[in-house]
């Protein structure tokens, strides 16, 4: 059975970006490391460690090799050290515009360099041995300050953030990182970005950039008078203090974001626990008590709904559903079955979640009716961070076609329509399928796309067909209407990942496959969806256990390319 997850701490991880905007490599082959990759994906993520003699020096542990970054005395560097050694320890001198110079703390000279031409020897600093850092983690997090223990949240009435939340409830606790000319601004979810003074604005102002600093695991946000943010005042109003060095006041923890939705009985009323510890669908309004996070268990592939109360929805005698347990169980488990824009939940008693008479739920259903149906909306992302496994979901430069492997990132705005979603992009242009299968972004309609929650972190966007990653160059996004016209989606030979059947291999006009099969699911299988799975509220290279009750989707579903959210 699944752990009860709380308040889970995202691990830091990044990339380093040179001079030539390259970013640092730690090849398997030989161990060697190199600064040519024009994006951030496995191979450029690093770890930033502390220095177990409890120094100022660093370690740089590779997140792809598990191995740390040496530098020996005539200069040669390589990642292959599997354990610390002296000549792991760096330090790392912060520079005015926020990039990081790293030092051999043994030997005193400078890491940098081009391509495959890297050294640790130089003695003074120069562009080459500047580094940006790129932070490998998803985007859209939750802000815990290290000094008070409150979140950060919007604050609407007075038209700030503030450090004062108990707990990351509701859309106005999620933060966006939106990475920018080297530095990073912080986003509401209203779209709005948070200046120094404290002010929120429609721009991203160069008082709303922000230099991150580590200290200690911790994060720190530097303006550009070199000042911090801190919560400040009894509000704890977010803004930039008078210290230039970073305290307890000015650090924070980075949290993940996991699901929070509501859900819409037959009856037209929200499921709440409004009136005690009973679930009931009795409820007009759309408030904290009507929210639930939404844990599924990456095993079992059940879920569990987790209430602002805080207990989860379990099963009691006679079928009731009640939102008192404490901990994870069997009966706490539910089996979610998509139903196009519904969606219906299956008790440990292996009957179907419905709605009585007097709006009270129950698992006493041995099928699926009007009753047993429900509307699941997520409400903690109006905006939108898609990630694939070849990287983020953008616009392609003088198209309305979208790439997928991309190292920046669009912000794309949801707006709920029944059950489904209507995506709308930069410029304002919505999402649609066009002619020949690709998606499109210019659309001046909007299209409805379902949401369904099939892995943890993960999302799969349906529509009229279903969406999936084209396995082509430049990785175009498209729906799958090859499928539904009789061609296999799949890049290479290999079992459908949903009843086991064998595929042929597509290949290219060069007469080898496009790429690696990320896309297994047999024609006609009736065990399998291809759907575009969508990777969310989770870091970009981890499946670490969610931490708020957070979010699980089952592995066999037509699972495609991912896309972190």
């Amino acid at each position: 059975m699944p752990t009860n997850g709380l308040h889970q701490v995202l691990k830091i991880q990044f990339g380093l970006v040179n001079d030539t905007d390259r970013y640092l490599t730690a090849e398997s082959f030989g161990f060697k490391v190199n600064a040519s990759a024009p994006s951030l994906k496995r191979k450029q993520t690093w770890v930033l460690e502390p220095d177990p003699g409890q120094g100022s020096a660093v370690l740089l542990r590779s997140s792809h090799l598990g191995r740390y970054l040496s530098a020996e005395e005539d200069g040669r560097v390589a990642c292959q050290a599997e354990q610390p050694g002296r000549d792991c320890r760096f330090l790392v001198l912060p520079q005015p515009d926020g990039r990081w110079a790293l030092q051999s703390e043994p030997h005193g000279r400078f890491f940098g360099g081009t391509e495959d031409q890297l050294s640790c020897f130089a003695t003074a600093i120069s562009p080459a041995e500047l580094w940006t850092v790129h932070l490998a983690i998803h985007p859209q997090a939750h802000l815990l300050s290290v000094s008070r223990r409150r979140y950060v949240h919007l604050c609407p009435r007075e038209d700030e953030m503030a450090a004062d939340g108990d707990k990351p409830w509701g859309v106005d606790a999620l933060l966006t990182l939106i990475f920018r000319s080297r530095r990073y601004c912080l986003k509401s979810c209203d779209s709005r970005y948070l200046r120094s003074d404290g002010r929120l604005v429609w721009e991203p102002e160069p008082r709303a950039c922000y230099t991150l600093e580590f200290k200690a695991g911790k994060l720190a946000f530097k303006d550009c008078d070199g000042r911090y943010l801190a919560p400040v005042g009894p509000a704890g109003t977010l803004k930039a203090g008078r210290n230039t060095r970073p305290g307890k006041d000015e650090l924070f923890d980075l949290e993940e974001s996991h699901p929070q939705v509501v859900l819409v009985a037959a009856n037209h009323r929200y499921v709440s626990v409004r009136q005690g510890v009973n679930v009931s669908a009795n409820q007009d309004d759309e408030l904290d008590h009507e929210t639930f996070l939404m844990q599924i268990d990456q095993e079992t592939k059940k879920c569990t709904f987790y209430s602002s109360t805080g207990g989860y929805w379990t099963l009691v005698t006679h079928g009731g559903i009640q939102a008192t347990a404490t901990q994870v169980s069997a009966n706490t488990m539910f089996e979610m079955e998509w139903r196009g824009r519904r969606v219906a939940l299956k008790a440990s008693n292996g009957r179907y979640v419905c709605m009585k008479k007097n709006g009270q739920l129950a698992a006493i259903s041995d099928f699926v009716g009007p009753d047993e149906e429900f509307t699941l909306k997520l409400i903690n992302r109006p905006i939108l961070v898609l990630r694939s496994l070849d990287g983020f979901v953008c616009h392609r430069r003088g198209s309305n076609q979208l790439d997928t492997n991309r190292s920046v990132y669009d912000v794309f705005h949801l707006r709920f329509s029944d059950g489904a979603y209507q995506i709308r992009g930069r410029g304002g242009g919505f999402w649609y399928t066009g002619s020949h299968g690709s998606v499109c972004s210019d659309g001046e309609r909007p299209e409805d796309f379902v949401f369904e929650f099939r892995e943890r972190g993960r999302l799969a966007i349906r529509a009229r067909s279903a969406l999936r990653v084209q396995n082509a160059p430049h990785c175009l996004l498209a729906s799958g209407a090859a499928a539904v016209a009789g061609r296999l989606p799949s890049s290479e030979e290999g079992e459908c990942r949903g009843c086991g059947r064998g595929q042929r291999r597509r290949e290219t006009s060069r007469g080898r496959e496009a790429g690696p099969a990320r896309f297994r699911a047999h024609l006609g299988c009736s065990q399998s969806e291809s759907a575009l799975c969508f990777t969310a509220f989770k870091p970009f290279h981890e499946c670490s256990a969610p931490t708020w009750p957070g979010h699980t989707f089952p592995d066999g579903s037509g699972q495609a390319n991912s896309v972190f959210l």
